[in-house]
């Protein structure tokens, strides 16, 4: 098997079992342990794959976060759109709210435009451009720019945030687990948000149903920092629960 074609198989198991052991590959494919190191090399250095004791681990949540925003806010994209609906009806009566850069928060802002009584902290660069126009009142961060995410992070967002003091955080995550808590899968947009949800009277996580009791890289808050869970469908038995008893709203 040529050298592309066993990358192109590597990388599917990895996608599949989420992990490889350098000796079962060199048996699949044939060849020798150090072929395949070499091979685990180049699926690291395309940050696919992350090399370990005698094999590799799939890079999941790194290659998320570094799917540039317009991919992400195509998938699962009407759940989105659900989400948002439900969420503008529980910004009513807000005046002020921070929102994080994720897609999902994305389409709930695009559905507030005509709130000329509304402000709005971002350290989303696609809010502003989508604002631009509407009658919101817009404060953003500042800080370094991130192109993939469409974001701005870094010590002066951070600050920014602190400077304000707002009604509600709308934000959104990687995954809800039960004993975990909240994780997301980038640092610097973990730290913007833990932030926002420290300057707020109340937090809305907006997370589709495939985020829950599920983990990713970073941990972002406790489950009991949350007010409300805005979701696009019911979740389980056990989860509907957890939320009844920890006093944390479920919308769906």
């Amino acid at each position: 098997m040529k050298g592309t074609n066993r990358l192109a198989t590597i990388k599917q198991l990895l996608l599949n079992d989420k992990k490889v052991l350098v000796s079962d590959l060199s048996q699949k494919f044939s060849v020798t342990e150090e072929t395949i190191r070499r091979d685990l090399e180049k699926l690291e250095a395309e940050n696919f794959a992350t090399r370990t004791y005698g094999g590799a681990v799939f890079n999941g949540e790194e290659i998320v976060s570094n799917i540039p925003f317009y991919k992400r806010a195509e998938k699962n994209f009407e759940q989105k759109q659900n989400i948002a609906i439900k969420t503008v009806q529980l910004l009513k009566n807000k005046s002020t709210i921070s929102a994080d850069s994720s897609s999902t928060v994305m389409e709930t802002l695009k559905l507030l435009k005509d709130r000329n009584d509304l402000t709005i902290v971002t350290n989303s660069t696609e809010a502003l451009r989508e604002l631009m126009l509407s009658s919101v009142n817009i404060l953003s961060t500042g800080g370094m720019f991130n192109k993939q995410s469409l974001s701005l992070q870094g010590t002066l967002a951070e600050q920014s945030i602190s400077n304000y003091n707002v009604d509600t955080a709308v934000i959104s995550c990687k995954g809800l687990d039960i004993v975990t808590g909240i994780t997301d899968s980038n640092e610097d947009e973990a730290k913007l948000k833990t932030r926002m949800i420290s300057q707020a009277t109340e937090v809305i996580l907006l997370a589709d149903s495939s985020k829950f009791s599920k983990k990713a890289f970073v941990h972002l808050t406790n489950l009991s920092n949350i007010t409300t869970i805005v979701t696009d469908k019911e979740p389980s038995k056990e989860w509907i629960s957890y939320l009844k008893n920890n006093h944390i709203q479920l919308i769906c």
